[in-house]
């Protein structure tokens, strides 16, 4: 997934001390759901998103536990929680446990927190929030559409760039010197106003966002 998702947490209450000391443990989880019931495609001419028809049958939505779950108060208090391994697919038939998402169709991830008290059987698995006790948080500026290929070059350089996973595509023998100034020129050089918009809505996202517990 890119850009990744980055979280901190504060403002966490000591629930050790509140507890006599029994201890809590926090699982940090995401999931990505619908905005809406529609479908997009990419005006080029117009460098934007347009509504293309209705929405194909949502995939039954998949939670992803952070692999460092479960954490401790002072843990949670101190780390910040990447989502840099989540992987994404529009295979229905996913055996793998990536997030299943439709091409072409907007998302919003959100974040949750659940907290559990440090007893036998806490670290099983979650596979429901609503048996838990939790908090979610919904971040608009997070909302993407889903692409198998990106619509605009600009944003592709930018994942070449940042995204660590991307490391192949920066070897130069995968991209000659012209093509290296080409897309430099257009990335500099662009009067499109919606192509750098997107840009700097897609560096923006890449940043931390802080979570008030």
């Amino acid at each position: 997934m890119f850009p990744t998702l980055r979280v901190s947490f504060s403002g966490v209450e000591s629930i050790e001390h509140h507890q006599q000391g029994s201890g809590c443990k926090y699982f940090v989880l995401m999931d990505i759901v619908p905005v809406d019931q529609k479908r997009y495609r990419y005006a080029y001419h117009r460098s934007s998103w347009l509504v293309a028809g209705k929405a194909d049958p949502p995939s039954p939505a998949r939670l992803y536990t952070h692999p460092d779950s479960s954490f401790n108060t002072d843990q949670l208090r101190k780390q910040v929680v990447s989502f840099e391994k989540v992987k994404l697919t529009n295979n229905e038939m996913d055996k793998q446990g990536h997030i299943v998402l439709n091409s072409m169709h907007k998302y919003q991830p959100r974040i949750h927190l659940v907290r559990r008290r440090n007893t036998h059987g806490s670290n099983s698995l979650i596979t429901d929030l609503e048996a838990e006790e939790y908090r979610t948080y919904v971040f608009p500026e997070t909302v993407f559409t889903a692409v198998t290929a990106y619509q605009n070059q600009l944003i592709t350089k930018l994942k070449i760039d940042s995204n660590p996973f991307a490391k192949g595509f920066r070897d130069s023998s995968r991209l000659t010197e012209f093509d290296r100034q080409v897309v430099s020129r257009q990335l500099h050089n662009s009067t499109g106003k919606n192509q750098q918009e997107d840009l700097r809505k897609l560096s923006h996202w890449y940043s931390q966002v802080s979570i008030s517990f």
